[in-house]
C-alpha cells in the first residue's frame, strides 16, 4: 500500500509518518509539499492521500484537483474541529478526516479502514470503465446514456419492487441553453440526489430522474433545491409512475417539460389521460358520487397539494410581514396569508357531493372581493390553481 502525505510542515509530516510503523513492511509512505502534491499523485500513485491541514482555500482547493477521477482514498488531518474547513473538504472529495492530535492506534484503525474502503472504490471505478466502453455510462457525465435509461430503470422498479415514485424531465430553459454545461449539471445534481434515486440522459438535451417512493411534494422539493443551486433557467415535467411503464410516464414527462418550456415554467405537473376522460363524463351529468370522490382524492394528491405548497414555497419572505400557510383536513384544503391588518384564506372545499367549490374570504370585507363559485374536476389544473392563487395574493395586497 502506498500513502502519500501532503503538508507543507515538514516536521509535522515526519513525525506522522513514524506513526504509521505499525502497517506492513511493504508499505511505503512518502511526504510531498503543497506544491509538489499534484506530480507526486501522479507519479507515486498512491492508496491512500493523508491531506494536512492548510489554510480553507488551499486545502479544498488541493482535494477539488487531486480528486477528479480518483483511485485512492482521500484522508484529511485537520488542526481541529474547524466545521467550515471539515464540510468544505467533504464537498469536495475526502472520504473521511482525523484529528492531526489523534493516538497513533486510531490512525492506523483509519488508515486500515480507508484502505478497504478504497478496495471496493476501485473495483466500482473499473466497473465503470468498462461500462463507459460499452456505452452504457456517458464518458462525459458519468451517468446512464438515454439508451440504457429504460433497462436501468426498469431493473430499479423490479429489484426493489417499487410501486409509487416520481419521474422528473429536466431541461434547461430556451434562455439557458448556450450557457448550459451538461457536466456541470450533472454534477450538481449528484450532489442533491439520495443513493437509491436514478440519473440518466434523456432524449435531446433532457435529463431523467427517477425518484422513487417520492410523492409529488417530493419531487418539487428536489426541483425547487436544484433551481436555489443554479443561475440557470430549469425546466421540468413531472409524473407519476403508478401503475404506468417506462413508455408511459416518460411520453407524460416529456409532454409535461415541453410545455414548460413553452410557458417558461419552472415545472408543469404532467396530466393523466385517463382521469381526463373520467372528469369530462362526471363533468357532463354523470353525477356517480362514489367516482366524483375518488377522482378529487387524486386531483388533491397531484395538483392541489402540490400547488399549494410550490406557491407557499415561491411567496414566502416576498410578502412584507406576512405569514403564509396551506394546510389539508380531508375534505378542504386552505391557503391563507395572515398579517397584522388583514386575514384572508383561499378554501377549495369537497362538500361530499359530486361539485367542488372554492371560497375566498378577506377578514373583515363585504365586498365583491370576497366569492365564493364551484368548479369542475376538469377545471382543477396547476395553471387554473396557480392563476387562482396568485389573483387572490395579488387582492391581499391590494387591501
Amino acid at each position: 500500500m502506498n500513502i502519500l502525505i501532503i503538508s507543507n510542515d515538514n516536521e509535522f509530516a515526519h513525525a506522522l509518518s513514524k506513526k504509521l510503523v505499525f502497517l506492513r513492511k511493504s508499505d511505503i509512505v512518502k511526504i510531498s509539499s503543497y506544491k509538489e502534491a499534484i506530480n507526486e499523485v501522479e507519479i507515486f500513485t498512491p492508496n491512500i492521500v493523508l491531506v494536512h491541514e492548510n489554510t480553507i482555500k488551499t486545502t479544498t482547493n488541493l482535494i477539488k484537483k487531486i480528486g477528479k477521477n480518483k483511485c485512492f482514498s482521500i484522508m484529511l488531518m485537520a488542526n481541529s474541529l474547524n466545521s467550515d474547513l471539515i464540510l468544505s473538504a467533504s464537498d469536495n472529495g475526502i472520504d473521511d478526516f482525523v484529528l492531526s492530535t489523534a493516538e497513533d492506534f486510531e490512525l492506523v484503525i483509519r488508515i486500515i479502514n480507508n484502505a478497504k474502503h478504497n478496495s471496493t472504490k476501485l473495483k466500482l471505478y473499473r466497473n465503470e470503465k468498462i461500462l463507459e466502453q460499452l456505452k452504457v455510462i456517458d464518458e462525459l457525465t458519468g451517468i446512464y446514456s438515454y439508451n440504457y435509461a429504460k433497462q436501468v430503470i426498469e431493473n430499479a422498479i423490479d429489484e426493489d419492487l417499487v410501486t409509487e415514485g416520481s419521474f422528473v424531465v429536466l431541461s434547461p430553459s430556451n434562455n439557458s441553453k448556450i450557457e448550459f454545461s451538461a457536466e456541470k449539471f450533472t454534477e450538481l445534481l449528484k450532489t442533491l440526489l439520495r443513493c437509491r434515486d436514478i440519473i440518466t440522459l434523456g432524449r435531446g438535451n433532457n435529463f431523467y430522474l427517477f425518484l422513487p417512493e417520492t410523492n409529488m411534494n417530493g419531487a418539487i422539493a428536489v426541483i425547487n433545491k436544484i433551481s436555489e443551486q443554479t443561475s440557470l433557467e430549469i425546466c421540468a415535467g413531472i409524473t407519476d409512475i403508478s401503475g404506468k411503464s417506462f413508455n408511459e410516464f416518460e411520453h407524460s414527462g416529456l409532454k409535461a417539460v415541453a410545455q414548460a418550456i413553452a410557458t417558461n415554467a419552472e415545472y408543469v405537473i404532467a396530466e393523466d389521460k385517463t382521469e381526463d376522460i373520467a372528469e369530462e363524463w362526471l363533468d357532463n351529468g354523470d353525477k356517480n358520487y362514489k367516482i366524483f370522490r375518488q377522482m378529487f382524492k387524486k386531483k388533491l394528491e397531484k395538483v392541489i397539494i402540490p400547488v399549494f405548497y410550490a406557491l407557499q414555497e415561491s411567496y414566502d419572505g416576498k410578502l412584507f410581514n406576512t405569514k403564509i400557510e396551506q394546510y389539508t383536513v380531508e375534505n378542504l384544503c386552505v391557503f391563507n396569508l395572515r398579517n397584522k391588518k388583514s386575514d384572508s384564506s383561499l378554501k377549495i372545499i369537497y362538500p361530499g357531493f359530486a361539485k367542488v367549490i372554492v371560497s375566498i374570504e378577506h377578514e373583515g370585507l363585504d365586498s365583491p372581493e370576497n366569492k365564493q363559485f364551484d368548479l369542475k374536476l376538469s377545471e382543477i389544473t396547476q395553471s387554473k390553481l396557480t392563476e387562482l392563487i396568485e389573483n387572490f395574493i395579488k387582492e391581499f395586497k391590494s387591501r
